[in-house]
Formats: C-alpha cells, structure tokens, sequence
C-alpha cells in the first residue's frame, strides 16, 4: 500500500510542478526571468515552487 500512495504522491507533485512551470512559461516576465525561474523550479523543486508561488511572477 506504501507504494501506491507513494507513487500516486509523485504523480500530483509532477503534475503541480509541471504547471508551475507552464505558468512561468506564460507569464509576462522577461525571458530572463523566466529561466531562472524554471532551473529554480527544476533545480529546488520545493523550495522552488514554494518560492515561485510566493514571489512569482503573476498574470
């Protein structure tokens, strides 16, 4: 049962972190800032995507 859960676990996170990074595509920042933001999000998948949603860029 671990394993399931585990697994069903890494789905949602790559799910939320795959939007994160759709999100960032899209923005309307600066292509520099976009790079940064998806190898943080890459790099620190957490502290990235806790960083982005706090910080990010929005809209």
């Amino acid at each position: 049962m671990g394993i399931e859960v585990g697994g069903l676990l890494g789905l949602i996170w790559l799910i939320i972190l795959i939007w994160a990074i759709v999100k960032v595509a899209k923005s309307s920042a600066g292509t520099f800032a976009k790079i940064l933001w998806i190898l943080a999000l890459l790099i620190f998948p957490l502290v990235g995507l806790i960083v982005w949603l706090l910080m990010g860029p929005k809209g």
